[in-house]
């Protein structure tokens, strides 16, 4: 992965762990068949793939509230 890429992702989502799940489930989809969000004119990795997409705010994320986390169980 390229440190500049996670750099800028950092600056869309500062948590490193949320941002690790985040690209983590990006990177299945991709793997899986899913066609990428942004436009390269390189070859990336489905890891740079998914940085770019945070950084670019093509992927978002919302965090369950405590009620919607107590309804799961």
């Amino acid at each position: 992965m390229r440190d500049d890429y996670i750099q800028s992702a950092l600056k869309v989502i500062d948590d490193p762990n949320i941002l690790v799940n985040v690209v983590s489930r990006r990177v299945k989809q991709l793997k899986r068949g899913h066609r990428p969000l942004v436009e390269s004119l390189e070859k990336l990795s489905a890891e740079d793939t998914a940085l770019r997409e945070v950084s670019e705010r093509k992927i978002t994320f919302d965090l369950a509230t405590p009620d919607e986390l107590a309804r799961r169980r």
